[in-house]
């Protein structure tokens, strides 16, 4: 399929280009939606339905993209590929890989030392992998699983975080993009509140 390819009713930045489902059909954003929502379920219950173990989650670069991959491989050739594409949000493309492997360092560091309590470590793992952003697309959705395993890891129960949690509907959406502005500056504090609040 070609770069060009838009998905019907939905907007310019919409590129379908990757799509495993059927491509003699013209799908809207909904069904885009709905198909990566399934495997994403296949994912939670994978990696939530019990309580994951270091052999199933190791918290390894390959592993976050393997995470990625579990959760949109059904649907996307791209999935757990990093970006090869400069982003509006996150770091440069040649950068990715280098960033999400300090990321597994410091969360070794974090873990090690104590630095920090389970539901911080979390709010700082799920902040660093946004603000890397290494995939195409999925980057919020894969980072918020990404927490929430590591939280299920340590006994403690994921953050009910709302499916549409960035439509305007939503009453959470300013205060979750504040909480994460704020991070961007080392202050956790919003966003440790947030995914406490609603444990």
């Amino acid at each position: 399929m070609k770069d060009t390819t838009k998905i019907k009713g939905a907007t310019y930045a919409d590129d379908i280009s990757g799509l495993k489902l059927d491509t003699n059909k013209q799908y809207t954003l909904q069904d885009v939606y709905l198909f990566e929502a399934k495997n994403i379920t296949k994912a939670t219950l994978k990696y939530l339905s019990i309580k994951p173990d270091k052999k199933l989650a190791p918290f390894t670069y390959e592993w976050f993209l393997k995470l990625h991959f579990d959760m949109f491989g059904d649907v996307w050739e791209w999935a757990g590929k990093i970006r090869q594409v400069e982003l509006s949000i996150g770091v440069k493309a040649y950068l990715v890989s280098t960033e999400l492997k300090k990321l597994v360092d410091d969360l070794e560091y974090w873990e090690k030392n104590k630095s920090f309590d389970i539901i911080e470590i979390a709010s700082r793992l799920h902040h660093r992998a946004v603000q890397i952003h290494p995939f195409k697309n999925g980057n919020g959705r894969w980072s918020r699983m990404l927490a929430n395993i590591y939280l299920k890891q340590n006994s403690l129960e994921p953050t009910k975080w709302n499916e549409n949690l960035l439509s305007k509907e939503n009453l959470h959406r300013d205060e979750y993009i504040n909480a994460l502005k704020k991070a961007d500056n080392m202050d956790y504090r919003d966003l440790i509140k947030l995914q406490s609040n609603l444990l």
